[in-house]
């Protein structure tokens, strides 16, 4: 083929460049053409030739350059917008990075149902109308000890749900120290308001008494609210009514409390040297009516609010129009399944859901990970140097925010004594780090980028190495 490119010295280049359907027959987009097809390669075509002619160039392109500037945009134009990055930020439940992690089983569980028709709300033992709740409801109740359980789509769906159905039109009284805001700035208070309840606010910031509960009560309250603060912490002088106590409370008045635990750990987290947190059967046991929480937290599954409790309560949100709204879809409810089986079935479930092994990986283990990561960085480019430095991981989500988890993490310098230089290199080194085939996200601190190797998975060190080297050598070189 001969140089698709206009000659030096035209009066005008633009006007040289080779026709759509003359590109197409390069070698190379014909070998592009065979794996993505002739509508999107002649649309990448055009759309390159479009951009060539509103460049302004010193020299008009030639035949490669051409080439390559289709390949690229072709490249960023079929890549998924849900791109799989390293999560190398510290952050275990990371809200923007998806969250929880699903285990295999999970993951062949969704492309299961996914290839085929499933009894979703098909009874197989009567042939009648079945009900999608039936396929985690009992799962449900086993691990709580419920007498009944729905789903939605995130517990901040499951709070307003089940503040509607119980307290729409009345008082909703909660504790001022747990009127939280979570993930977006939504804020409790806001989530009463659409749900219809008007709120009633009972103690102070760091101290509520049941006495404080028991004066607000009157002829307009609905409910009583209690909410587990897992994403702050108040230290020093405080007091709060627990869940017995708060129950005890509501049914003397004849009304429901509702307990919203946010992450929902289904084990004892201290049997795995983490914090503890609050599980569903305890409120269950302590005299909750309704329990709400996350299946994509703590839990370790896919984004869903669980809602648990009594049955005549539960059959009252089931009921509500927006129930069929929030429901969840085959594919949610097939990774949810497979992960409360996890949880009642495994002997290891810190082993075999992902999420929880991360969270209890040892920081030996870590650093083991580490030395191969910096092994197998080839090169640093001038000015740049790679060290391994002991720091702290978080849950994440608005898990217990104060606890911390020993880890190692790959930290980058930048060999320069003028701030502004190493600043600048630095948000050079991210923007090519998130360019990656594969992005690397992590932090920025103490004048360096931080890479939490927690979250690397096993098997990943050498593609993480090779990235990290490329990355380095395409950013700018401080000065």
């Amino acid at each position: 083929m001969t140089d698709i490119a206009s000659p030096q010295g035209a009066t005008d280049w633009r006007r040289t460049l080779p026709a759509v359907d003359r590109l197409l027959q390069h070698p190379a987009l014909r070998d592009l053409e065979s794996r993505h097809g002739r509508r999107v390669v002649t649309r990448m075509a055009r759309d390159t030739l479009d951009a060539l002619r509103a460049t302004p160039l010193d020299a008009p392109p030639n035949e490669t350059s051409i080439v390559d500037a289709l390949r690229e945009r072709l490249d960023a134009f079929v890549s998924p917008n849900a791109r799989a990055v390293f999560n190398l930020t510290g952050t275990v439940i990371h809200t923007n990075l998806g969250r929880a992690l699903l285990s295999e089983p999970a993951i062949d569980a969704m492309a299961r149902v996914a290839r085929n028709p499933v009894a979703l709300e098909y009874d197989l033992a009567t042939g009648g109308r079945g009900d999608r709740d039936d396929l985690i409801e009992a799962l449900l109740c086993e691990l709580t000890g419920a007498e009944a359980a729905t789903v939605v789509n995130n517990n901040a769906a499951a709070v307003v749900l089940t503040l509607g159905a119980l307290g729409a039109g009345h008082e909703a009284i909660v504790s001022r120290g747990e009127l939280i805001e979570i993930g977006g700035a939504f804020r409790m208070p806001d989530i009463m308001a659409a749900a219809g309840c008007r709120l009633r606010e009972v103690g102070t910031t760091n101290r509520t008494h049941p006495r404080d509960y028991r004066e607000a009560i009157g002829d307009d309250t609905g409910l009583l609210v209690k909410v587990h603060t897992s994403n702050y912490a108040v230290e020093g002088f405080t007091t709060a009514v627990n869940e017995a106590e708060l129950a005890r409370i509501a049914h003397e008045a004849e009304l429901p409390l509702v307990v919203d635990l946010g992450s929902g750990a289904l084990v004892d987290l201290a049997r795995f040297g983490l914090p503890y947190e609050t599980q569903p059967h305890e409120a269950i046991a302590a005299g909750a009516d309704v329990v709400t929480f996350s299946g994509d937290k703590l839990l370790g599954g896919p984004q869903a609010g669980i809602i648990v409790g009594k049955r005549a309560y539960i059959e009252r949100i089931k009921r509500h129009p927006l129930k069929r709204a929030l429901r969840l879809d085959k594919l949610v409810l097939a990774a949810l399944e497979t992960t409360l089986k996890h949880y009642r079935d495994d002997d290891r479930p810190d082993q075999t859901l992902p999420t929880l092994r991360l969270l209890t990986r040892e920081a030996d283990d870590i650093q083991a990970a580490g030395e191969r990561v910096l092994a197998g960085i080839t090169t640093l480019p001038a000015g740049r140097t790679a060290r391994l430095q002991a720091c702290m991981s978080q849950l994440g989500s608005g898990s217990l925010p104060v606890d911390r988890l020993p880890s190692v993490a790959l930290v980058l310098d930048v060999d320069s004594p003028r701030r502004e230089v190493r600043e600048r290199a630095l948000r050079e080194l991210e923007r090519a780090f998130r360019k990656l085939p594969r992005p690397i996200i992590g932090r920025v601190k103490e004048g360096a980028l931080w890479l939490d190797l927690r979250c690397l998975m096993q098997g990943d060190e050498a593609l993480l190495a090779t990235q990290i080297t490329r990355a380095l050598h395409a950013a700018e070189t401080p000065t």
